[in-house]
């Protein structure tokens, strides 16, 4: 399944895509929770309701009709793993990490799939990343490699959009990483049990239609479920809780000269059997 959140223009709902349309849940189902994180809490309880609604019921609404938010709005914790493609590694000039290599991105970062990213007024060193996210589905802790996938809810697509001259002042990435509008995610959830194998998935990032980055997720260093495994010995994780797992290479940083995103530009996130993202890069502050 396909789950989202959206605005009908004056109400943020729940809902489930169905071909080119969208069932709105809230309206389906008697008690559901006000928000994603509350429906992957209660997604045991809810979910034979929602198979049921995606088997019998059309679409309430097209999706073209809707605006679709970030499907997690405002996650508990975001974590992302830097220096996991082996090209990235290779064009960022860094040795192959022994050990994953760790930062957080501020939950006020996030964004919505189609909204505009800003081009912040304190820099102009504007980066893209087309990654992987998963979507914890489970509060958890120690959770071995074996078993990490039953703590998977579903994966959607990311760009973690980086401001390279503020991620590099110091050894701490997280103000860099952690920008207004830089974590875009979207445009839905795919469940776990719909999209299967993580690692088989093609992931591209095109800039003004410019194919950037070109990789697999086959090409992980560190696979999705070592990440969940080593994170979860730290600290627990909950439900909708938000992983960006690695860049490919391509990125803006690694072109002599580098180039970077800029006012006007359009940056879009591919992942095959996810779907896609798009963003119109907009100076901060501009109308």
């Amino acid at each position: 399944m396909k789950l989202v959140t959206y605005s009908d223009g004056s109400h943020t709902k729940l809902g489930l895509v169905k071909n080119d349309g969208v069932i709105d849940l809230g309206r389906h189902i008697a008690g559901l929770p006000s928000g994603m994180i509350g429906l992957i809490t209660e997604w045991d309880r809810v979910r034979p309701r929602a198979l049921e609604l995606a088997e019998k019921l059309p679409a309430d609404a097209p999706l073209a009709s809707v605006h679709l938010l970030a499907p997690v709005p405002r996650p508990g914790k975001i974590f992302a793993i830097g220096l996991n493609y082996a090209d990235h590694i290779k064009e960022s000039g860094l040795p192959t990490p022994q050990h994953q290599t760790w930062f957080t991105k501020a939950v006020t970062s996030v964004n919505g799939p189609f909204d505009p990213i800003q081009v912040p007024l304190a820099s102009k060193t504007i980066d893209y990343e087309a990654e992987l996210v998963v979507i914890i589905g489970r509060r958890c802790k120690h959770v071995p490699k074996e078993r990490a996938a039953e703590v998977v809810f579903g994966y959607t697509a990311g760009n973690d959009v980086s401001v390279r001259d503020w991620q590099m002042q110091s050894g701490q990435w997280v103000l860099g990483k952690s920008f207004d509008s830089h974590a875009p995610i979207g445009p839905w959830i795919v469940t776990a049990e719909e999209l299967g194998d993580p690692h088989t998935l093609g992931i591209r990032c095109l800039v003004n239609g410019e194919l950037r980055q070109n990789s697999n997720t086959a090409n992980l260093v560190f696979g999705v479920f070592d990440q969940i495994a080593h994170v979860s010995q730290a600290m627990t994780l909950e439900p909708g809780d938000v992983i960006f797992t690695g860049t490919p290479g391509g990125v803006g940083a690694a072109f002599k000269p580098p180039r970077w995103l800029k006012d006007g530009d359009k940056v879009r996130v591919e992942i095959d059997r996810i779907g896609a993202i798009e963003a119109t890069m907009k100076s901060e502050g501009a109308d």
